[in-house]
């Protein structure tokens, strides 16, 4: 694969200052090179790359956390749709020309230390920790209530509350929820080639559940379920749609394929442009959010499990057979979700390992599969424990302040390299710049500040986890840190 040269500015922040150590950054050039490098298998080609990004979106918004986001906005959780799309649409423009530009595993961790240094690399890093962890385990306690409902609706029996809900919520184990995790773990380590085929049969299921529930809901369609619009005001809207919004994950997912494309500089933008068929998931979210509000009254979604499906079972007549195809499908569509976010979160820990910011053990890559073995166990570990134990409502908004967190740092990425290295190669622009970018800012800071106060004290406690451990270990065992005190400069490498 040929690459062109690549210059860039030298790095700021070097010397011995502790200041400096926190504000020094990996030059475009050298993460290029690493990841040109890289052990993983180049397997996967644009429609791969896209149908990853649209497994990761489609589906957790509309069957996982409906229930949880309706009871804040009320009919204007329509809206809320739009306003997350919206958002999620101004941040997929600068992942697309970022991920053309450093086509690597780090996502929006290695364009944040490429212009905003170690310190905010490491934040942005723990931010997408949080995205993509607890978003699997989100996804998985809502996989195990469509479980659930169809056990019930076959064969009319259910899991006891004490094996199928966490502590706080009448359980003592989600049991169905770790499940789901580990045998996506297992379909991981068999390589990324085989996740991404079960992932395209999947993306196809989950469209066609969601076409089927439309088409059923319409029947019991009722205009009146939505008036008054905006009963608990735009506030409720903006809540929603910041409860919801970690929804739009997909295109930050693909992002973390790039040392597992064929053609990254190429294929990454292509694919994430063609998943801004996101507006055609955004529309596909309204039009389902539509018919299960015109069929169900919004005062009736509080509390629900399995959404859609009860929206079925208690508005439309003709029996369970509809609810039961319908949980068959949502159980397919979070199953999706959960394999290409959870691998995501790997991808992740992959590259901030080879940056020595976390331990060695999670770079290290079988040399058969061509996978981080030891990181996707430990990490799939992880988030089952996650899964069994935290109620859905708590995890679904920690993700969300995570996932527009790290989307705003991508958006400051894209105007900051403009300046820095203007004549790196770019395989796409974001048109407009630096308005569009700027814009994908703005809204990322008004949804984060429609988050509730637990939810930021949360953040603040993750964020202080994430601190003390960047100071314990990472700044000790970072990398670039060994080559600047060796006197090299990354910053001005070219690659070739």
């Amino acid at each position: 694969m040929e690459t062109e040269t690549v210059r860039t500015r030298p790095d700021v922040g070097r010397g011995g200052g502790r200041a400096a150590r926190l504000t020094r950054r990996q030059g475009v050039g050298s993460l290029v090179a690493e990841a040109a490098g890289s052990p993983l298998r180049r397997t996967m080609g644009v429609g791969q790359l896209t149908l990853l990004s649209v497994g990761a979106t489609l589906g957790t918004g509309i069957f996982v956390v409906l229930g949880q986001a309706v009871p804040e906005a009320g009919p204007a959780i329509v809206v809320s749709f739009v306003l997350a799309g919206v958002t999620a649409l101004f941040s997929a423009l600068s992942y697309a020309e970022l991920a053309g530009m450093i086509p690597g595993s780090g996502s929006s961790y290695s364009y944040a230390y490429a212009t905003l240094g170690e310190l905010v690399a490491w934040v942005c890093g723990w931010c997408l920790i949080l995205e993509y962890g607890v978003s699997v385990a989100a996804v998985a306690v809502g996989w195990g209530q469509y479980v659930n409902e169809l056990l019930d609706l076959t064969v009319g029996v259910t899991l006891p509350d004490t094996l199928s809900a966490p502590p706080g919520a009448g359980g003592v184990l989600n049991i169905p929820a770790a499940a789901i995790v580990v045998l996506a773990m297992v379909v991981l380590l068999r390589g990324a080639k085989e996740s991404a085929v079960a992932n395209t049969v999947m993306v196809g299921v989950k469209i066609a559940a969601l076409v089927m529930f439309c088409a059923v809901a319409f029947t019991a369609f009722r205009a009146g379920n939505f008036t008054p619009l905006f009963p608990l005001g735009t506030a409720g809207m903006s809540a929603g749609a910041a409860s919801l919004f970690f929804s739009y994950i997909g295109f930050d997912a693909a992002s973390t394929a790039g040392e597992e494309a064929k053609n990254p500089q190429r294929d990454l933008p292509r694919a994430i442009i063609l998943s801004l068929v996101l507006v055609l998931v955004t529309a596909l979210y309204v039009l389902v959010a539509v018919a299960a509000l015109g069929a169900m009254p919004w005062k009736r979604f509080e509390g629900t499990e399995a959404t859609l499906s009860e929206v079925l079972v208690q508005s439309v007549g003709g029996g369970s057979l509809w609810p039961i195809l319908l949980s068959v499908g949502a159980v397919v569509a979070t199953t999706s979700v959960v394999l290409t976010v959870q691998y995501g979160q790997i991808r992740i820990l992959f590259a901030m390992s080879r940056d020595g910011l976390v331990p060695p053990l999670f770079s290290k890559v079988h040399p058969t599969t061509g996978v981080p073995r030891a990181n996707t166990v430990i990490v799939s570990t992880f988030i089952a424990v996650l899964a069994a134990l935290v109620p859905l409502g708590a995890l679904a908004d920690a993700t969300s302040i995570g996932t527009l967190f790290a989307f705003m740092l991508v958006n400051l990425a894209v105007v900051l390299l403009r300046r820095r290295s203007p004549e790196a190669p770019r395989s796409f622009r974001v048109p407009f710049s630096p308005v569009t970018p700027i814009l994908g800012v703005g809204f990322c800071v008004y949804m984060l500040f429609s988050l509730g106060p637990d939810t930021w004290a949360a953040f603040g406690g993750w964020m202080a986890v994430g601190l003390v451990i960047y100071w314990l270990y990472g700044i000790k065992h970072s990398k670039l840190g060994d080559r600047l005190g060796s006197g090299d400069k990354p910053g001005d490498k070219e690659t070739a």
